[in-house]
Order: C-alpha cells, then sequence, then structure tokens
C-alpha cells in the first residue's frame, strides 16, 4: 500500500510540473545593433502553447500554430503590432516584418530596420499576451557592441528607457 501511495505522490508531483511547463508566461525579444549589416534586428521568442492559446482568446477563435500559416501570420502580425522601439529622441523606429519560424517548441517573429546614424539609447515597448494575462513577462536583451542591457517588462510598464553608448 505504501508503495501505491508512494508512486501516486510521484506521478503527481510529475503531472503539476508538468502543466506548468507549458505555461511559462514570458517571451524574450533580442534587440541586435548588426554592425556588419547597418541593421538593427529583432527577434522575438515565444512559447507555442503559449502564444497559440493566446492568439485563440484575442482572436476569439480556434487557433493551430503548428499547422496553419494563417495563424502563424496572424501571430506574426499580432507581435509586429505589440512591440515598439524608438531612438533617444522618442521617434518611432518603423521596423520592417522579416519573417518568422517554428523552431521546436517556440515561435520566432523577425524584425529590422537601418540602424540611424546617431542613437545613444532606446525606448521601449513591449505589450505582447499582456491582454491575456497580466503576470506576462516580456524580457528584452539590446545587443551592442558586445555590451547587453535588459529590461523586464509587466503589464505595469509603458516605455522603458535604455542607455546603448
Amino acid at each position: 500500500m505504501r508503495i501505491f501511495h508512494l508512486l501516486f505522490i510521484t506521478i503527481s508531483l510529475l503531472m503539476s510540473s508538468l502543466v506548468t511547463a507549458h505555461q511559462q508566461k514570458e517571451a524574450y525579444t533580442t534587440v541586435l545593433f548588426n554592425n556588419n549589416t547597418g541593421n538593427i534586428e529583432v527577434s522575438h521568442r515565444f512559447y507555442i502553447h503559449d502564444a497559440e492559446h493566446a492568439l485563440g482568446r484575442i482572436l476569439k477563435r480556434h487557433t493551430d500554430i503548428m499547422k496553419s500559416d494563417e495563424t502563424q501570420k496572424d501571430f506574426a502580425n499580432y507581435i509586429q503590432q505589440q512591440f515598439r522601439l524608438g531612438d533617444q529622441n522618442k521617434q518611432l523606429l518603423e521596423l520592417g516584418s522579416v519573417g518568422y519560424e517554428i523552431e521546436g517548441k517556440f515561435f520566432w517573429v523577425y524584425q529590422e530596420i537601418k540602424q540611424p546614424k546617431t542613437i545613444t539609447s532606446v525606448y521601449i515597448q513591449m505589450r505582447a499576451l499582456q491582454e491575456v494575462w497580466p503576470g506576462q513577462i516580456n524580457q528584452i536583451n539590446v545587443e551592442r557592441d558586445g555590451k547587453t542591457s535588459s529590461v523586464r517588462l509587466s503589464d505595469d510598464d509603458d516605455w522603458q528607457k535604455l542607455s546603448i553608448d
């Protein structure tokens, strides 16, 4: 009887960790100042499960990000609307879409823009998935000349400034 009790506890703990593993409620964005290309390259990484679940709630329809090109495009467009990047004068940098892809358990969205001639800091706003989950955290890493600055944005945050020089 004791073996069954221990087995039950072990299975219960394993199942609870699997359930929470699906719902990380975190996304990661890298803003890279690429001196080789002269561009600012942005890559957003989301867990597929979170992306699909949130998009279904936002669009109020069934979504299948693994099988539907339309759902993938809808999610990429949504992310591009939720992420804003400005220069030190708060002038919005109009990022263009480079594409999106599925890689393992992640959905990636890519954007870029030509680097402004002089830029000493950036203003960042990232609202993705926060209307679905107020606890959603979006971590932004800005890389320039081998240095990285980071900010974690919650639903209470608006524009955040990072110095990059």
